[in-house]
């Protein structure tokens, strides 16, 4: 199974009318926030694929031709506090948008706000294990687990609850986005235990 995780910036290669060509394999998108959602939804026709979403701490707005604001790609699932099974993939998702607070804008949460939504999935990640024999497959969020990518500003400070998540669980994939990895020493992957840990900025294709 091939994912395509996008985040934070928009690529050519993705806005492109050759997508279909290019990414003919795979099977989902996740997009890990702080994308347009006419950016997603130009996604979602070209590869006519199912594709999940959690916020960024920057949400763009696009206002339609009648004036309605939206924020949400149309025909794609919000992950946020929310566990899905997809069952063509046969994979488990959930999710938690946004980052730690730094300037008290929207989509920005302390420790214990995030504590508190990471713990509102905990009753169906266990109701998980009894139906499907595994918690969680894929962790969608878009700021980085603490350790995890993570750094020591306070816009990009690691989030406490999500590397509990993961040790707790044992998704097979974080996948996550806000750092904005344009130094190529900066590791975009890192196996921690029985999780791949990856950093989807701009994109990547992640075959599991």
């Amino acid at each position: 199974m091939k994912i395509l995780g996008l985040s934070d910036l928009e690529v050519p290669i993705i806005y492109n009318p050759n997508i279909k060509k290019r990414f003919n394999d795979v099977d989902l998108v996740v997009s890990c926030g702080d994308l347009p959602p006419t950016y997603l939804e130009f996604v979602i026709s070209m590869l006519d694929l199912p594709l999940y979403f959690v916020h960024g701490n920057h949400v763009p707005k696009f206002v339609d031709d009648e004036g309605n604001i939206h924020t949400e790609p149309q025909g794609a699932i919000n992950l946020h506090k929310n566990v899905f099974y997809d069952e063509k993939n046969d994979l488990i998702l959930a999710g938690i948008e946004g980052s730690l607070t730094y300037n008290f804008k929207p989509y920005q949460y302390s420790q214990q706000r995030m504590w508190n939504m990471v713990y509102s999935l905990v009753p169906r990640l266990m109701k998980n294990k009894i139906t499907y024999g595994r918690y969680l497959d894929v962790f969608v969020t878009h700021a980085a687990a603490t350790g995890l990518h993570d750094d020591t500003d306070p816009a990009h400070q690691g989030v406490d609850a999500f590397r509990w998540l993961i040790d707790t669980f044992e998704p097979k994939l974080h996948l996550h986005g806000h750092m904005h990895a344009y130094n190529p020493l900066i590791p975009r992957e890192t196996q921690y235990k029985q999780t791949r840990v990856i950093n989807t900025f701009g994109y990547r294709e992640i075959t599991i």
